[in-house]
């Protein structure tokens, strides 16, 4: 039976030590480009067409210094990293593609595997990134915490890099196209409204502004009302707690608006999928 060492990416399954040399050849292969089917799980949307052209010349000049990896599926192979290879081969005709194949039986740790070693090594940008994290605490069942630990970042990271897809897809799809940067993104979901967010966006690309310009616009944009509001009273250690565990059990973060005992709690999403998960434990408790 594969040991399941998640949380390193693909680093946790293949060694690269010299005492493991005849390990990992044993798993490394030519294997035919033909019976190698396309990740399900593929985190990244978007191909720089660039970047492609610029692998296939290094791949024709040098061939492929760094194997795909894939696993054994339906008498063939899936692949698990390794899609801008993969593309650059069958574009450049070659027949047969160098492969670490790995023991991976459940689709819980292809997808584990897949995004951790694609946010890992592969550069994604910020809207594939979250949508990879998403994925993670949809698909896996995993907290945020538990990602966080999975991709070597701390919690912050992984919920400032969630709330991005809070943005409109307009917005979200501009960041993808590197039209502006995640700090961009960050400063305009300081915006309640989408519409304030789309029409200060529009204006970052028209002007050219700084993440710092934003930031300041955005600031002084918001309603007079929330620069007078009070600081909130410190919180009751009983509600602290409360909001750690149904963290912990939904996965995803939690508030509980306590006055006098009475009050509201409330719970994040990310998309329809995130609401029917969170409906689903929340009938199993």
């Amino acid at each position: 039976m594969a040991v399941r060492r998640l949380g390193k990416g693909l680093s946790a399954l293949i060694p690269d030590t010299p005492s493991d040399e005849l390990q990992q050849s044993e798993r490394l292969r030519d294997v035919e480009v033909s019976q190698v089917r396309p990740n399900p799980f593929q985190p990244r949307e978007n191909f720089d067409p660039t970047a492609l052209q610029e692998l296939k010349q290094s791949i024709s000049e040098n061939g492929i210094i760094q194997p795909i990896s894939v696993r054994v599926a339906n008498s063939g192979y899936e692949l698990i990293a390794g899609e801008r290879r993969l593309r650059a081969v069958s574009e450049l005709g070659l027949d047969r593609i160098p492969a670490y194949v790995l023991e991976v039986t459940t689709d819980e740790e292809m997808i584990e595997l897949s995004l951790i070693e694609n946010i890992q090594r592969e550069n994604l940008n910020a809207v594939d990134e979250a949508k990879g994290y998403q994925t993670l605490v949809i698909k896996c069942n995993l907290t945020q915490d538990e990602v966080a630990k999975k991709v070597g970042k701390d919690r912050t990271t992984i919920t400032n890099s969630l709330r991005i897809l809070r943005l409109p897809k307009i917005i979200q799809e501009s960041l993808s196209k590197d039209e502006i940067s995640a700090g961009h993104a960050r400063a305009l979901l300081t915006l309640s409204k989408k519409e304030d967010q789309i029409k200060l966006w529009k204006r970052t690309l028209k002007n050219k502004y700084s993440v710092r310009q934003v930031e300041k616009i955005a600031k002084a944009e918001k309603p007079a009302a929330t620069s007078r509001k009070k600081s909130p009273p410190k919180q009751d250690p009983f509600i602290n707690e409360a909001e750690n565990k149904l963290r912990s059990i939904l996965g995803t973060q939690v508030r509980i608006r306590d006055n006098n005992g009475k009050g509201k709690i409330e719970i994040e999403y990310y998309s329809s999928t995130d609401i029917e998960r969170i409906l689903e434990l929340m009938e199993g408790i």
